[in-house]
């Protein structure tokens, strides 16, 4: 029922749940919680925020390319991972009932309270590796350019427990087969057959991938 999801009953969402323990579920072959990664700890630097909400980022990835590939519906529970200043939120935000966005910099969330937040939008300050969400709690969960910043074996296991099964995990990143022209410098980030691996072994089937001439593009599902 839907009233059984979302975060943990008598928690803020800015607070992070305890480590796993016995019913919460992972994906076959995962350890419990893993420490996040500290070879992916990079996050945007809040100083150049604005940048967040230039619309030539719409070269990279589209309003129409994401929620196609969210495929949502109006009643789905959603998570943005990384929201920064909610570019790609307040897109989504439309075709979906609630919408977390999660970023673990408060600054982020305060630029985006600045602009006003759609009505059914809630910000949560946590990492990914370590989500305040209930198991099960998302349909969806989505990331524009900070797949990178986050990726690893205890942030993709989290994802797993997260979203439930029937569920989606759409990212969208810069690619180690790009160019390098914008974004992270290229030893940050992953290229496609890696970040598939990564999805993969989470538990996710992979839906499409594809690699574009500086991002890559992922769709997985998590079987039911």
């Amino acid at each position: 029922m839907r009233t059984a999801r979302g975060p943990v009953p008598g928690r803020d969402v800015a607070l992070r749940l305890p480590p796993v323990g016995e019913g919460r579920r992972r994906p076959a072959g995962f350890p419990g919680r893993v420490p996040y990664p500290a070879t992916m700890a990079h996050t945007f630097d809040a100083a150049h925020a604005d940048r967040l909400d230039d619309v030539g980022r719409y070269r990279y990835c589209s309003r129409e390319e994401l929620v196609g590939m969210l495929d949502p519906t109006p009643d789905d529970v959603v998570a943005d991972l990384g929201s920064g200043t909610g570019f790609y939120t307040v897109d989504v935000a439309p075709y979906v009932s609630t919408l977390y966005g999660v970023d673990v910099q408060p600054v982020m969330h305060e630029l985006f309270a600045e602009k006003g937040l759609p009505g059914n939008v809630e910000l949560v300050t946590a990492e990914v590796a370590d989500l305040p969400l209930a198991e099960d709690a998302l349909d969806r969960a989505y990331s524009t350019m900070t797949f990178h910043e986050f990726a690893g074996t205890g942030a993709l296991a989290e994802l797993a427990r997260v979203i439930r099964p029937g569920g989606r995990l759409v990212s969208v990143d810069w690619s180690a087969a790009g160019a390098s022209e914008s974004g992270p410098p290229l030893g940050e980030r992953h290229d496609l057959d890696s970040a598939v691996d990564l999805v993969r072994d989470a538990g996710f089937s992979i839906v499409s991938s594809d690699e574009r001439p500086e991002t890559f593009a992922m769709v997985a599902d998590l079987p039911g």
